[in-house]
């Protein structure tokens, strides 16, 4: 089984749901190659085992995706102390290195009931999805793209992922409450993303100016404008980290950080 086919059964499995339903994190910056805006890289893209979908708030997911998850091979798993617990889905047997996908949805308004119980998770079509900050940006003008027969479906399949302005800032945003890893990781995420859109980024300034920026609470306009320059303004060890993570090229950390930061000047100023 090539790397692309657990993903491309995932997408299978969910097909009904297409509409409904955004591939985000890892696989959503993989998926951005297959745009057409998207400049060709010789590099390849970082690889990730998890895939995390994400439907919007309030969204009513009719029928059952946790019976059409089972019937294509994945396998639930529960986790945690929250009510209901947190899902993760696995395809095969091998339950610690194996392909895997989990749920999202955003976290809008307070985090705590009355009783100050955590809304942390919620379930819906025999699925639970974890409840995420910002998340919610990631639905403002979404991306679709389609894998085609390289990818080893048999018919085109669509996939909804959001748009690279989106995606950019909704990591400026959770920048600080990441993990030492995950926090490299997604920079370099960032600055794979600026590349793969170099050639566009008035395009994509209009998307922030038009689309995104006026749709956001205008302290979470501030919060990642500060962060373009408390993230990428000096050269610090997340950088490094980030530079050092692709195994087929090499990565100089300041030209990375000066990069981000022009073009994120030109995006979002």
């Amino acid at each position: 089984m090539n790397d692309l086919a657990p993903f491309v059964r995932l997408v299978e499995a969910l097909a009904p749901w297409e509409s409904r339903l955004l591939f985000v994190g890892g696989w959503a910056h993989r998926l951005y190659r297959l745009h057409e805006r998207a400049t060709p890289l010789a590099y390849q893209p970082l690889a990730t085992l998890d895939a995390d979908v994400a439907y919007a708030q309030r969204e009513r997911l009719d029928g059952d995706i946790r019976s059409a998850l089972e019937a294509a091979g994945f396998h639930q798993q529960l986790t945690g102390s929250h009510q209901p617990p947190v899902s993760r889905y696995t395809l095969g047997e091998d339950s610690t290195t194996g392909f895997y996908a989990e749920f999202l949805t955003p976290l809008v308004g307070r985090a705590y009931t009355r009783e100050g119980v955590p809304m942390a998770t919620e379930a819906q079509s025999g699925i639970t999805a974890q409840r995420l900050r910002y998340l919610d940006l990631l639905f403002l003008t979404p991306w679709s793209v389609t894998l085609g027969t390289d990818w080893g479906t048999d018919v085109p399949l669509a996939v909804r992922i959001p748009n690279p302005v989106a995606f950019i800032v909704q990591k400026l945003l959770i920048h600080p409450d990441r993990a030492a890893g995950k926090q490299a990781q997604d920079l370099l995420y960032i600055h794979d993303t600026l590349e793969l859109f170099a050639a566009r980024l008035d395009e994509l300034h209009a998307l922030w100016d038009e689309d995104i920026r006026s749709s956001m609470d205008p302290a979470w306009v501030r919060r990642v404008l500060q962060a373009r320059t408390d993230v990428f303004g000096t050269l610090n060890d997340r950088i490094r980290d980030a530079a050092r993570i692709p195994q087929d090229r090499d990565l100089d950390p300041e030209r990375m950080r000066a990069m981000c930061l022009e073009a994120l000047g030109e995006i979002l100023e």
